[in-house]
Order: C-alpha cells, then structure tokens, then sequence
C-alpha cells in the first residue's frame, strides 16, 4: 500500500531527527527481553512476597517461569463516569488470562482526575502534572520484576497518555489498553453551550444550568463530546493498542464484555512465553505515532494532544514536533464532525461506522503506514473490521464500505476540510497551537486591542463588570507550566462567545490550555516561551494591537518596542492550597508546551 508523499517525508524527517535516541531506547528494550521473564532472577523471599496471596497452582506456575504473569493497572474510581465501569475488569481479566494459560496480577492503581469537574477550580493547576505522575505510578506497578505483560485500564484526559509513557518505559513488555466505553447519548450538545452562554449573560439561573449539564453528563462512561478523553481512545486504536473496534463499544454491553476479555487473552499471547511476541516499545515506532498525528488531525482531536503526543514519543526515544503536526495537517482531510467541531457526539460518529471507516479511509488514501505491529497482530488493515457477536463468540467483519451519516463521518475523497484543521502560528509573541476547524473560516485573521489578565478569574470579573466591549484580544497569561501546572481554560469559552455573538472580533491569545471541547472562538494557545519563563507574552500591555493571522501561521503584537519593555510580575499566588505545594518540584523542572510539557528529561 502506498503511503502518500506528504506523510511518508515526515515519517522519514522524524526517524532521521531521532535516529540516536530511538536506537538508545531501542538498545535498552531488547537488553531487558534479552533477560527473560525477570522474576526467573529473583531471589526466593522476593518471589515468595510476589505471589503469597496467589493461589497454589498460580505459586507452583510463576515460580517456575512457566506461564506468563499480566499486571493491570488501573486507573478505577467511582466518582469518574468514565472509569466507573472499570470496577469489574480485574476478575473479568484474570478469567480471560487464566483461560489464555497465564496469571493476572492486580499490580496498582494510578490517580484519575477530571479536568470536567476542576474547571476554573485551583485542582486544575494539578491536572497537566497528573499526566506525569501516572507515569511515574504505572512504573512503580510494574517495578516489581513479576510481569510478562500489562494491562492498561483508563480513559480519560490525562490518564492514558501517563499510563503510554509508563509502559513505555517497561518497552520490553507487550501492553494493551482497555476502554470502557461512552456513556448513552444525553442533552445534545449544542443546546448544552446555548444554556452555558444564557448563564454567562445572567439570562438564567444556576438551576437551570445544573439540570442542563446534568441531562448531557448522566450515566457510566465517557463524557460523548469529542474531547481528550474520545480522542485518547481514537488514538489508542489507531496506534494498534486497542483491540480492532474497541474503543466506543457501550460499556455494560455483551460485546464490552467480551472485548475486554478478548483483550485479557491476547496480551497473554503476545508475552516472551506466548506465540506472537510484540513488546510495546518495539510496536510504537515512528509510523505508529505519524499514524496518531494524522488520526488526530483527520477527526479534529483534541489540541491537548499536541502536548501528550510529543511527550509520549519522547518516551519511545522519538523526537515529536509541532511542525510535524502542521506539515501533517497540510496534508490531511478533516473526515468527521464531532462536538464542538459539529454538532453530533462520539455515538453518533461509532453508528455511522466509526473507527472501522475512518481507518479504511485513511488506509485507501494512503494517509496511514499500514505496516506496522498492533495488539491484533501485524497491520493495520484488520482494524478495518469491526467486532461483533456471534452467539457468544466474538468475531471481526462487515467493513463498512460507506458512511452511515455523512454529516458526522465522510470518505476522503469527499471531507468536510481539505486539511486537517490545525495550525501552527509563530511570531514576536513565540509559537502556539490553533485549532481552526471549529471556528468560522471568516475568524481565523483577527486584529484587536490587547486586554491582559493574569488568570481567568480576572477576565470574568471584567465581563461582568461590562468592561469588554468592543472588538479585543484577551490576553490570558502566565497560565503555562512553569507558572501554574498550565491548567485547561475552559471556563472562558461562555464569556467570549458571548462577545463573539454581539458582533465583536474577539480572540484569546495564552500559554495556558484550552480542552479538549475548544472551539468556536479562536485561540492561540499553548504559547512558548511561556510569560513566566521570560516569554514576550510578559510584555504586553493593555490596548497592544495584536494580529492573529491562522491561515499565515502567524501572531504578531503590533508594536515596535516589546522586548525593550521590563517583563511583568504574576500576580496570581499559584503555590499554595488544593495541594499545588507538593508540585513545586515540578513547576521548577518542568519543559516547555512545545516539548510536551514534561517533568522527565527526555521530553524537555
């Protein structure tokens, strides 16, 4: 199958770039397969520790190497809709493994936090940071030299990205991650934003706007709009770490059920004792993560990607950039249409034909390296198939040959954009990321006035003070990760809409993040250098006229003297409270966004 041009000189740029590092990691991950089953080298006490709570016949099997041991992680926790189905995997698990003539160990638990719930909130300030320390959590799960394999329970946000980088730093293990599904579709979203907008114009009451967002996020599963926690499970599958057609199956359903024991099975197999060994540092490779970024862009994924998908190939000795993503989105369709990018939601997108389509699609168009390794075995053209019971069997079949809707999913030959939606802009005021394909192509330029906030808060005082009228560019700064963690900055998306329907131009400009459901306005994020690392952002002041060109690629601040100008001081205290003081360590060490604002030496 032939990869088209575009994509294959950046698969080709990016292997050169990373030709040391990779072969370094590379080096290290056969050294430890080269070992064998690690705990054949433990000593008796170690061994006897590791498996005192298991049962006899489990003792006698791991004590003589003889079966293969699957850890699971998981990142379980009732108050997180999307994990709350995860409760009952690890029985579900150690059947499936047991049946596959290997054992399961329940190794850890890693941290979940929802961005949804500390919007705006001073938890926000550790949402970012969680991504690291899920990382380190995963690998404290499998530091014990007990496992073959791993299991990788979690959905959301932060979660998989830092439970990617820390299997990645086992890469000598096979690993599979496990989804759990959306939740049924709820209130639609558009209307959603309409009664969020009514609220931020005191056209309704807080009664009102709990029952709105209480009717859209209402059972087990993931939130349905396309944010970071759908797209995570986009990426997952294309990168051949889910099972084929895994990823939006309802949780609680027959066939949840049996993908997750399927998953269970397969890992076993793929271990150093099993038929198909696939260590997982050798299946992400360059291809696999050319093959993210298109995937991403192709279904205008979350802009919180351009940070974790940087980091988690750093983890896998690849040197990531975001001008890949945007050679990358020169090249790409934009094939689906979910909120805030549309109007329908991920069960929609999975009805018209889901993953199994856009895969097909991106395949035929020669967009993704088809020969690569995946939990499934060998290519990605199996992921063409979708799952499906037979009586009790689970089987693959039925490729959709078209959409089922093509308001939310299209065939490459007909897409909704020509291009992937993504934008790289650059200029005195550093580099930052645009997602353009939520916003209205007639405001992607945009010249305003400066209005300068060091936080959010500040910002909504200031709308509902009736202080932002006329056409302006918010500026939100010292938001990054040296600052304050760089939380989500979500909570300004209501004002500024508001603004934008009155008839003003409007923009935000920030070195903090947007969610995973930005849109609408448009927004230069991301910014680096960061206001509190000495960036040019420090500098600007109220009324600066500041030009925010997406299609040139460029963000300029219209004045002649900006670096002669003394940098301003945060005036925001972001130290203290909700356990920010425990994350100064990584405040003072953390990398820059373009780097994938990592705490861990390779990515910074």
């Amino acid at each position: 199958m032939t990869v088209d041009t575009r994509v294959a000189d950046v698969t080709e740029r990016i292997a050169a770039r990373s030709r040391a590092s990779r072969a370094a990691y590379l080096d290290r991950v056969r050294a430890a397969a080269a070992e064998g089953p690690a705990r054949a080298g433990l000593g008796c006490a170690n061994l006897a520790h590791g498996f005192a709570a298991c049962s006899a016949a489990d003792k006698h099997a791991l004590g003589a190497t003889a079966k293969p041991n699957i850890a699971i992680v998981s990142a379980y926790n009732d108050m997180l809709s999307a994990h709350q189905p995860l409760e009952t995997y690890p029985a579900l698990l150690k059947r499936a493994v047991a049946e596959a003539g290997g054992v399961a160990q329940f190794a850890g638990g890693v941290p979940a936090m929802c961005d949804g719930i500390t919007q705006g909130r001073a938890g926000m300030e550790l949402s970012l940071f969680s991504r690291d320390v899920i990382a380190m959590a995963t690998a404290v799960a499998l530091s014990h030299d007990m496992f073959d394999g791993a299991l990788m329970l979690g959905v959301c946000d932060k979660i998989v990205p830092g439970l990617l980088i820390g299997s990645l730093t086992f890469g000598h293990l096979p690993v599979a991650f496990v989804p759990a599904g959306p939740m049924p579709s709820g209130l639609p979203n558009n209307d959603k934003a309409r009664v969020r907008q009514a609220f931020a114009e005191g056209r309704t009451g807080r009664a009102e706007l709990l029952q709105a967002e209480s009717a859209a996020y209402h059972a087990p599963g993931t939130c349905t709009f396309y944010g970071t926690a759908n797209s995570n499970q986009m990426l997952m599958e294309v990168m051949g770490l889910h099972l084929p057609g895994a990823s939006f199956v309802p949780p609680g359903t027959p066939l949840r059920e049996a993908l997750t024991a399927e998953a269970g099975r397969r890992v076993t197999g793929l271990t150093a004792l099993g038929a198909d060994h696939t260590p997982i540092g050798e299946l992400v490779d360059e291809r696999t993560i050319t093959n993210a970024v298109v995937a991403l862009l192709a279904t205008g994924g979350s802009t919180n990607h351009t940070l974790h998908l940087v980091a988690v190939a750093a983890a896998a000795g690849i040197e990531l950039t975001w001008d890949d993503f945007a050679d990358l989105s020169g090249a790409v369709p934009l094939l689906t249409r979910m909120y805030p990018n549309g109007s329908a939601d991920v069960n929609a997108f999975h009805a018209a034909g889901g993953m199994a389509y856009l895969i097909g699609q991106l395949l035929d168009g020669g967009l993704l390296h088809e020969d690569v390794a995946t939990v499934a075995g060998p290519g990605l053209a199996r992921y063409r198939q979708r799952p499906r019971l037979d009586g009790t069997d689970l089987t693959w079949g039925d490729e959709p040959k078209e959409s089922g809707d093509t308001t939310v999913l299209r065939a490459a030959t007909d897409p909704f954009s020509p291009d992937g939606g993504l934008r790289m802009v650059s200029g005195n005021l550093g580099r930052g990321v645009v997602k353009v394909s939520a916003v209205a192509p007639e405001r992607h330029v945009i010249e305003a006035p400066a209005r300068v906030f060091d936080d959010q808060a500040a910002l909504q005082a200031a709308f509902d003070a009736g202080e932002l009228d006329g056409d302006l560019v918010a500026v939100v700064r010292f938001q990054g990760p040296r600052a304050n963690g760089m939380p989500e900055l979500h909570k300004l998306t209501p004002p500024l809409g508001v603004l934008q329907d009155r008839g003003h131009r409007v923009a935000l400009v920030t070195d903090g993040r947007m969610s995973g459901a930005s849109g609408k306005v448009p927004a230069a994020i991301h910014l680096s250098p960061e206001a509190a690392a000495g960036g040019p952002l420090a500098r600007v002041r109220d009324g600066d006229p500041i030009r925010l060109d997406a299609a040139a690629g460029t963000l300029e601040v219209l004045v002649p003297d900006l670096m002669d100008r003394a940098p301003a001081a945060p005036t925001v205290d972001s130290s203290t409270g909700t356990g920010r003081e425990l994350f100064a360590a990584f405040r003072g060490v953390v990398g820059p966004a373009e780097r994938g604002a990592a705490v861990f030496g390779a990515a910074r």
